[in-house]
């Protein structure tokens, strides 16, 4: 199955470059990717879940904006969550919403969870790969000491000198990240390079989602999560829900997913134990083989 790219100018102003796989006017399968992803990220999938045989959806990746050859908004203030939905809710449109599901991993996650709260009637289903609730998230910044331990990284992401570091020998601490809870031996040569290639022209981007969102643990003179409060109209999602969660992810603890029925009713949770942060990329037959038995439902 080929993977077709193009360029999708949004009515907003916003271009998102995007992967897809499959005939347009199929029913649509959209995947976000997180940080410091890229949409390349879900190309097993799109490819597999095209094909006549498994549905032959019509399978869509957008870079979020910030990303590779998407639009860079300079403005931090631009990587708020509303901006973010407005962009995937427009693509959605164009690809001729309501989709079949939304599948999202990490910030993408994130732009998810806030899309299925805000605009239910724009997806049937949504499946979440190690991305916190906000709920949840919020809950755990406030009240867990191992999980602000755990979300310490954040605030090291949104120093202004955040780009020059990273950029270190040759993307060593980012390198690293893929190295935390998994062992990163899917980590290939080629599959490297890729991600290099996503660094080099977007990292500011990426860094930006960080910048614009308070979620992250307080610091002396930022009192970041611990000043948030989120109404509960804002965190509910009425709407089949399958969330697969690598239980060794290092960076988002196993507490995450207590009490996410609490916002989610229509919840199916997979704790998967032999699993990182890095699912996508170390388990992509068993994220396949349960979305597809989700689709089935």
């Amino acid at each position: 199955m080929t993977i077709t790219t193009w360029q999708q100018a949004l009515p907003h102003g916003i271009t998102l470059s995007c992967r897809a796989a499959g005939e347009r006017g199929r029913p649509v399968l959209m995947f976000l990717h997180g940080f410091p992803e890229a949409a390349f990220i879900w190309d097993e999938l799109l490819e597999h879940f095209a094909r006549p045989e498994n549905g032959g959806y019509r399978c869509v990746a957008p870079n979020l904006r910030g990303y590779e050859q998407s639009s860079q908004p300079a403005d931090v203030a631009a990587y708020r969550p509303k901006h973010l939905v407005q962009d995937i809710a427009a693509l959605a449109q164009a690809e001729g919403a309501p989709l079949a599901c939304l599948v999202a991993h990490d910030w993408g996650g994130a732009v998810a969870w806030n899309f299925a709260n805000q605009l239910p009637q724009l997806t049937r289903r949504l499946a979440i790969l190690n991305s916190p609730h906000p709920g949840t998230f919020l809950r755990e910044l406030q009240a867990s000491e191992a999980q602000r331990q755990a979300s310490a990284y954040m605030n090291f992401l949104i120093r202004p000198d955040a780009e020059r570091l990273l950029r270190e020998d040759g993307y060593r601490r980012l390198l690293a990240f893929f190295h935390h809870g998994g062992g990163g031996a899917w980590l290939t040569e080629a599959l490297k390079q890729r991600y290099l290639a996503v660094w080099d022209a977007s990292l500011t981007g990426g860094l930006n989602y960080y910048r614009a969102s308070p979620l992250r643990p307080p610091r002396e003179g930022d009192a970041a999560a611990a000043a948030v409060t989120l109404p509960r109209e804002m965190l509910t999602v009425d709407l089949p829900t399958l969330v697969l969660w690598g239980m060794r992810d290092t960076a988002l603890l196993p507490g995450l997913v207590d009490g996410l029925e609490d916002y989610v009713p229509r919840l199916t949770l997979e704790k998967v134990p032999d699993a990182s942060h890095w699912i996508v990329h170390e388990q992509p037959a068993l994220v396949i083989d349960r979305l597809a038995k989700f689709l089935r439902q």
